[in-house]
């Protein structure tokens, strides 16, 4: 397998989106606050609070927070694949993973919590879900528009510069892809233009 192949595979993408997401979660000493029901075991809670922190918020700064870091790991497999259909179910998958494990957690072992909080945390997880995918189909799209118009134009202004700076021999009909002073084949003088050429001959 090429090394190229290795870094487009998508158990590298997920872990590496992971990565950066609990770089900056890590970085920002980000950590929402859970009232976890009462007889939940530590190690629980810290599973749980490891997963929320990648995806709920209680503050306004944390939802800042939270759209930004999704926003900025979701750009990964877009620059990676530059193709909307592996972006947004690459970004779905990862944006999938801690959200399924953090609900299936909470309402297992702290369902109190879980039950008052559910319809606000769920409707924000559907929100920035959207986003996720709009950004992923949105961004390859403009991309490819902008890589399109990019290589179009340079190939356009090279065919017109290059037929402007063709030359046919007046004489012989030999056509040249510069623009010699003498034809290489009956050496006519082509920097005189053919009229010239002809009122001299007379």
């Amino acid at each position: 397998m090429k090394v190229e192949e290795v870094f487009r595979s998508r158990i590298v993408i997920f872990i590496f989106q992971i990565l950066i997401l609990t770089l900056f979660i890590l970085f920002m000493d980000y950590r929402i606050d859970i009232n976890f029901d009462g007889g939940i075991l530590e190690e629980q809670k810290a599973i749980i609070q490891f997963l929320a922190n990648y995806v709920l918020f209680d503050k306004l700064s944390g939802l800042y927070f939270i759209y930004f870091v999704w926003i900025i790991v979701s750009l990964i497999p877009i620059f990676i694949y530059n193709d909307f259909k592996k972006s947004y179910s690459m970004n779905l998958m990862v944006f999938f993973f801690p959200n399924f494990f953090l609900y299936i957690f909470l309402s297992r072992y702290s369902p109190i919590y879980f039950n008052s909080n559910f319809q606000f945390h769920f409707l924000h997880t559907i929100l920035l879900c959207i986003v996720i995918v709009l950004i992923s189909i949105g961004i390859p799209l403009i991309l490819r528009k902008i890589k399109k118009f990019i290589s179009e134009t340079p190939i356009e202004d090279l065919h017109a510069i290059a037929s402007k700076s063709k030359k046919i021999c007046p004489i012989c009909g030999t056509e040249y892809e510069s623009s010699p002073k003498f034809c290489y084949k009956c050496n006519t003088d082509l920097t005189i233009p053919i009229e010239d050429k002809i009122r001299k001959e007379e």
